[in-house]
């Protein structure tokens, strides 16, 4: 029976174009399923690299490409994200309290029921993200943050309103233009 089936062992460049264009699509497509949150090592009871629900106070994320990152539920206190691409990032219900976010890309992010008080927000483009519930900014510096389209509680925005100052250097937007202050 053996050398019923022969096979030689092929080179990728000797695959049809379309094959290998087939086989690129679907390892790019099976990469989606990669959990983002395994992107930092946080420990705890979801595995090794979570950072979902857990206590990540004072660490430095400053600079690092954390997109779609899960931070739901927690602890970021004085945590250092400073420059850092958090596009589409959850901080569902996190505390960010004294957290540096200062020129982060929060573009779609989600700050629903988050703690984000004492918070430097400075330069931050927020574009498009959640801050549903009881989202509190309370003591936070927004100097050049961009709020543009961020549903806020009507006495959020007129507490935020009465410090805002500054245009994103990202976008050109005054803070005060975004958050739609009179």
């Amino acid at each position: 029976m053996q050398g019923l089936f022969l096979f030689r062992k092929l080179e990728f460049a000797e695959i049809p174009f379309f094959a290998r264009a087939g086989f690129l699509a679907l390892l790019g497509s099976s990469l989606d399923f990669v959990d983002p949150a395994l992107a930092y090592k946080g420990g705890g009871p979801y595995g090794a690299e979570v950072t979902r629900g857990q206590d990540l106070t004072g660490k430095d994320f400053s600079g690092k490409s954390l997109i779609r990152q899960d931070f739901k539920t927690s602890i970021l206190r004085q945590a250092n994200f400073r420059g850092a691409n958090l596009l589409g990032a959850s901080f569902f219900d996190a505390d960010l309290t004294g957290a540096d976010l200062s020129d982060a890309d929060l573009r779609g992010a989600d700050f629903s029921l988050a703690n984000v008080t004492k918070a430097n927000l400075t330069n931050a483009n927020l574009e498009g993200a959640l801050a549903t519930g009881n989202t509190s900014f309370r003591g936070s510096i927004i100097t050049g943050a961009d709020f543009t389209d961020v549903p806020l509680r009507e006495d959020q925005r007129a507490y935020l309103c009465k410090s805002a100052d500054g245009i994103n250097p990202t976008t050109g937007n005054a803070t005060r233009d975004t958050l739609l202050c009179n």
